[in-house]
């Protein structure tokens, strides 16, 4: 299994229409048949910071969610809405829900 924690801060004047296109990307993701996991958390100290915890089959699974429609148009919607660049960890899966990985 691979996980990305993507973390992103936004521009306050666009807290809410990037909260909406992250929901529709989220939501549209978890269709995706290699997708086991995406978690929108909202920091409580700052609520203009992000933890997007994206966890799909393998590698390649990210790579396919890259090239989704949904994706793309949240890409494109956000990217000025960013305070600074959006930073993606990657993760290999040692322990995930009730199993190892």
């Amino acid at each position: 299994m691979f996980v990305a924690a993507v973390m992103i801060q936004v521009k306050p004047q666009f807290l809410q229409p990037f909260i909406q296109a992250t929901l529709d990307n989220a939501r549209n993701t978890r269709k995706e048949p290699a997708n086991l996991r995406f978690d929108v958390l909202q920091s409580q100290d700052d609520p203009t910071r992000f933890l997007l915890y994206e966890a799909y089959r393998d590698t390649d699974g990210l790579a396919a969610h890259h090239q989704t429609p949904h994706y793309l148009r949240w890409k494109a919607a956000v990217a000025d809405w960013m305070a600074q660049p959006r930073q993606a960890l990657k993760h290999r899966s040692l322990f995930f829900g009730d199993a190892e990985g």
